[in-house]
């Protein structure tokens, strides 16, 4: 059945997800824009306004929309909620008489046209709206005042107008509408979640790697907990907000795979922790090289300890050793020989991993699911990175995230997935609170510009952005040819453009050798072996992009601008290898110009939008490069220079103009 027409039209609101099916998505304190069409037959004044409901049900603060462009009859506000929960939005729209009258009076008086009948039917509306302006607040008095003006003989008919248009009249008026022929859209839901869904600094990092060593016997000995702990201290000191940990399990034997992907493994050979499970335990137990279960409670008490949040890795595969292989044959496919397939994509064989089958015994795999979960829950991992989700089934991932955001709604998932923008799309829908992209492929200006606007766009609504900069399965070609400037550009490009991004460890030391020409595999991969690194000894010796790094987390702390994806504006440059683009939230203002050439001196004309920086055309404005601490006069139209081995970038904040009133955050 359609929704019908109201009185008042009121049609396409947005944001609308899957026709209202699902709930758009929003954070803590996160501001947007609600809109819709809102009209009605012949020249009478319509207006609009948002009911946003907050989970228990009580209505929000009166929002008035406007009209977006004149003549449009598109109409929008922006709301802000203020607490986690499942809210509701709609749209009302209504009949305004006083802004009709004012209209007509403004013509018919001054020409003498019905100038007493005008006068008293503005007099009539006046007091019909006084009657809705509450009384405790003395501004019924106001309105009243305004209607026995336009009744008050003694004065001139101009006179009398002016006094009902006086600001502070329309001011109570606008803040207590007269309302009539009201109508309204249906109410759509709205999932709000906690910040740390759209806004984080993720630290990606090996336990095992973080005091690995070599003994007197030649031996390598892994890391543990108690040792990675001691890394720790570095990642809070760059302003990273979140620690993600690969799967901490204990590690299957059958088909290890050796150093670089060798099918050929030695004794030392330590595995890959994606392939989980061995005669020690599966999911809910921690690799013994690591440590204990109460070494890993340590290890996240000290993270709190440090502001830092753990993200853990949520695998959902196992090794041939792990022991649902026996006690839940039916979760495996069985190939037509008795043996139990393994991963596979082609190319790429995966002999140490088998695959989970989904539809023999969904509802017992929901209920493990959860229950291993709950298990690292209950030790205080409120994030998972979900391992490949797109190759399980979306209404598996529903019933397990429903269940847990159920009844901890402060549970965060994200979704590793490179694939499909549908199935990215339709799993961000069905729950998860972020998702990977495909930021690493994207590296040139159209490139970035294109995709940035997709992610900024209608997807905003469903999916959030978790920019990585790179991974230990991606170290792309820009990386491997472009050195330490290449780095330095992923690394602004990143931190500005997502309010989300991502760091693999050894991404500050400018790691970058591959496997071999034409491969994204890292040489030498932390999958399969461990990488002990000296951190300050690179620090020491100027090798470590450090620096740089914690600058941009303290930027993106301290400004609004950084922590939001929806306001991010390119503006044109005339050189294809310099991008620039600025994001603004309130009176905060964020422009980044940068040299996407890692190779070459970059030399180009940057030519800004002054209205999406909230400033005039013809204004000139103080920029303050956040990186340098050097100021510069900016107007419409701007030469840069941009040094790969020096300056790959600008970030500079902008002092405000009068016409976003009030102070940045610096």
């Amino acid at each position: 059945m359609k929704t019908p027409i109201g009185r008042i039209p009121v049609l396409d609101v947005t944001p609308l997800v899957d026709c209202g099916r699902r709930p758009a998505k929003a954070v803590v304190g996160e501001t947007f824009e609600i809109s819709a069409t809102v009209f009605r037959e012949g020249h009478d004044a319509v207006a609009a306004n948002v009911v946003l409901k907050s989970p228990d049900g009580r209505p929000g603060p009166w929002t008035p929309m406007r009209e977006l462009a004149p003549g449009t009859d598109r109409w929008g506000a922006e709301v802000t909620p203020d607490v986690e929960g499942r809210w509701t939005y709609k749209v009302e729209g209504w009949s305004d008489p006083l802004a009709t009258w004012r209209h007509a009076a403004g013509i018919k008086v001054p020409a003498g046209i019905d100038t007493a009948l005008v006068l008293e039917e503005g007099a009539l509306l006046h007091e019909r709206a006084a009657r809705k302006v509450p009384k405790q607040d003395g501004k019924r008095e106001v309105v009243l005042a305004a209607a026995d003006a336009l009744r008050d003989t003694s004065r001139t008919p101009g006179q009398r107008l002016a006094a009902a248009l006086a600001p502070e009249v329309v001011e109570v008026l606008d803040r207590h509408p007269l309302r009539e022929l009201v109508s309204s859209s249906k109410p759509l839901k709205l999932l709000v979640e906690r910040r740390r869904a759209l806004v984080g600094s993720w630290y990606e990092f090996f336990p095992r790697s973080e005091g690995a060593r070599v003994t007197a016997d030649g031996r390598s000995r892994s890391g543990t907990f108690r040792t990675a702990a001691e890394r720790l201290a570095g990642v809070a000191a760059m302003g990273f907000d979140v620690v993600y940990l690969p799967p901490i399990h204990p590690i299957g034997t059958t088909h290890r795979k050796g150093r670089n992907n060798s099918l050929h493994p030695t004794p030392e050979d330590v595995g890959v922790p994606w392939a989980i499970g061995s005669a020690d335990g599966g999911h809910d137990v921690v690799h013994p090289e690591l440590g204990t279960l109460e070494d890993f409670d340590a290890f996240v008490a000290r993270a709190r300890e440090l502001r830092l949040e753990i993200a853990l890795d949520f695998a959902l595969q196992c090794s041939p050793d792990h022991p649902w292989v026996k006690e839940h044959p039916e979760w495996f496919h069985h190939r037509p020989d008795g043996s139990i397939a393994y991963a596979e994509n082609p190319p790429k064989k995966y002999q140490d991993i088998y695959p989970i089958a989904f539809d023999k015994d969904m509802p017992g795999l929901v209920a493990e699911t959860c229950r291993v979960l709950r298990f690292w829950m209950d030790h205080g991992v409120r994030i998972f990175r979900v391992d490949n989700p797109h190759t399980k089934p979306v209404v598996f991932w529903q019933k397990v995230i429903a269940e847990i955001n159920g009844r901890d709604p402060d549970v965060i998932f994200l979704a590793e997935a490179f694939t499909r923008p549908a199935m990215m799309r339709t799993l961000a829908a069905v729950g998860f609170q972020q998702s990977y992209t495909y930021f690493t492929w994207r590296n040139t200006k159209q490139e970035l510009t294109e995709y940035a606007q997709e992610l900024a766009g209608e997807s905003a609504w469903v999916m959030r952005p978790n920019f990585f900069v790179n991974t230990p399965d991606i170290l792309h070609g820009y990386l491997q040819d472009g050195g330490p400037p290449a780095f330095a550009t992923r690394a602004v490009l990143g931190a500005t453009l997502s309010p989300t991004w991502g760091v693999y460890a050894g991404f500050e030391l400018y790691e970058n050798q591959a496997l071999k020409p034409g491969s994204e595999e890292y040489l030498d991969s932390e999958k399969y072996q461990l990488r002990p690194r000296d951190w300050e000894g690179a620090e020491r010796a100027g090798r470590s992009l450090a620096p740089l790094i914690t600058k941009l987390n303290r930027l993106r702390r301290l400004h609004p601008a950084l922590q939001q994806l929806r306001r991010v504006h390119f503006h044109h440059t005339d050189q294809d290898q310099v991008i620039a683009y600025s994001k603004r939230a309130g009176n905060d203002v964020v422009l980044v110009v940068a040299n996407l050439d890692p190779h070459h001196t970059q030399e180009a004309t940057v030519s800004l939008d002054m209205p999406a920086l909230g400033l005039d055309w013809h204004e000139t404005v103080p920029v303050r490069d956040a990186l340098t601490g050097e100021t510069y006069h900016w107007g419409r139209a701007n030469y840069v220079r941009l040094e790969p081995g020096t300056t790959p970038a600008h970030v500079f904040t902008l002092r405000p103009s009068p016409l976003i009133g009030g102070s940045p955050a610096s």
